[in-house]
C-alpha cells in the first residue's frame, strides 16, 4: 500500500479534520483515507448501462410510434 505525505497542512484544517472524524467514529487518519477514496471514487458515479437503459425508457413512447416505411426498396443503379 502507497504512503502519502501531506506538508503545509493548515492547523485548521487538521483540527477541522479532527472534528469530523470523531463525528464519523474513526482516526483522523481513516478519515482522511475515506475523502479520499470517496474524492476519487465517489459512490454516486454515472453508470453507463443504468443511464442508457433510463434514455431508452424515456425515448420508449416516441420510439413505438415510429413506424418504419414498408414499401419496397428499388436496388441502387450505378449507371
Amino acid at each position: 500500500m502507497a504512503v502519502v505525505t501531506i506538508r503545509n497542512l493548515p492547523d485548521a484544517t487538521h483540527r477541522a479534520l479532527k472534528v469530523r472524524a470523531a463525528k464519523h467514529g474513526r482516526s483522523t487518519e481513516a478519515e482522511i483515507r475515506a475523502i479520499l477514496q470517496e474524492a476519487v471514487q465517489p459512490s454516486q458515479r454515472l453508470k453507463i448501462g443504468s443511464e442508457l437503459a433510463a434514455l431508452q425508457h424515456r425515448f420508449a413512447e416516441l420510439v413505438n410510434k415510429i413506424s418504419r416505411d414498408q414499401s419496397p426498396t428499388e436496388p441502387a443503379s450505378f449507371e
